[in-house]
């Protein structure tokens, strides 16, 4: 039965061959001469020919040795890359990260939280997809993604989940007269057009009976699936509506305003993963990375909702 190479026989043969002695080789990879002569010793037995020959008191490669020679290199530079990475993922360096997410945070929330986790982290890398809460959920319980931001979920046992509550904000153009408010009931909109979130998603159900608590009608006047395009709208002053406080402020600067709506109606979102797919340790520390950057934004306990 042939005997399996080591890389510490192949790290010998390279050190003579650059070295052209046991005594500087041995020397480079701090280890004794005997032990350098024992390595070649036992790779010239499993290779079945000679390594070294000696010409005026060096050791000279073999017409073979040079033949395998570039085989060794890539094979050396590869445990090296290897060892590199190792570290790497050990210290969180390196890896790669699957998230779905509710699509309006592919272009609000999440860019800068993946910049900042990644600007120390060179060798990670990542996957952004986003989609509809209902596919997020298949991808999660088919472990196809790592991690997953959505919101209306209700539970699963192949799921893990937290929930977390987001204060909202009434957004309107700015210049509105509600910037005059500070804070926004639905009494204040009463006679308002709103652009609101698609019927059946519980945010906007929970919204409805907080305007009929009121006794304030809805004026619906536009749907739409994503708080960022109820902003963009808002923008236009073609109506205003109630969104995630995460999702305002990333329109303050192309004219945009925003007041807290009361009584307290907080938007749920849920991080999600899948409970059998085992996380890397660099999944873990983005969650963690991603749970903080929602605090700033998070509904204190205890408000009613």
């Amino acid at each position: 039965m042939r005997q399996t190479l080591r890389v510490r026989q192949l790290e010998a043969l390279m050190a003579v061959t650059v070295n052209g002695s046991m005594t500087a080789a041995a020397a480079g990879l701090g280890i004794s001469q005997p032990a350098v002569s024992r390595l070649l010793a036992d790779l010239e037995k499993t290779l079945g020919f000679q390594l070294f020959d000696r010409r005026d008191g060096r050791l000279v490669p073999s017409q073979e040795v040079r033949f395998l020679q570039p085989s060794v290199e890539r094979v050396l530079e590869l445990m090296t890359q290897i060892s590199d990475v190792s570290q790497d993922i050990t210290q969180r360096k390196a890896g790669h990260i699957r998230v779905a997410c509710l699509p309006g945070f592919a272009t609000s929330h999440m860019p800068k939280v993946i910049a900042n986790f990644l600007k120390d982290r060179p060798g990670v890398t990542m996957t952004i997809e986003p989609d509809r809460p209902e596919r997020i959920l298949e991808w999660m319980i088919g472990e196809q993604y790592d991690f997953g931001v959505t919101d209306g979920f209700n539970g699963h046992p192949a799921i893990e989940s937290r929930d977390v509550n987001v204060r909202t904000v009434c957004v309107f153009k700015k210049g509105h007269a509600l910037e005059n408010a500070a804070e926004v009931t639905p009494a204040d909109l009463a006679h308002e057009k709103i652009i609101h979130t698609r019927r059946d998603s519980d945010f906007f159900v929970r919204l409805s009976k907080t305007f009929q608590n009121a006794e304030v009608p809805l004026n619906s006047h536009i749907e739409v699936r994503q708080f960022t395009a109820a902003c963009e709208l808002a923008v236009q002053g073609v109506g205003v509506s109630i969104v995630s406080e995460l999702d305002a402020v990333k329109y303050v600067d192309l004219g945009l305003s925003f007041r807290p709506f009361k009584p307290f109606q907080p938007h749920t979102l849920s991080l999600v993963r899948p409970v059998l797919k085992q996380p890397s340790l660099i999944t873990l520390e983005f969650i963690e990375h991603f749970s903080e950057s929602l605090r700033p934004f998070m509904m204190p306990a205890g408000e009613a909702k």
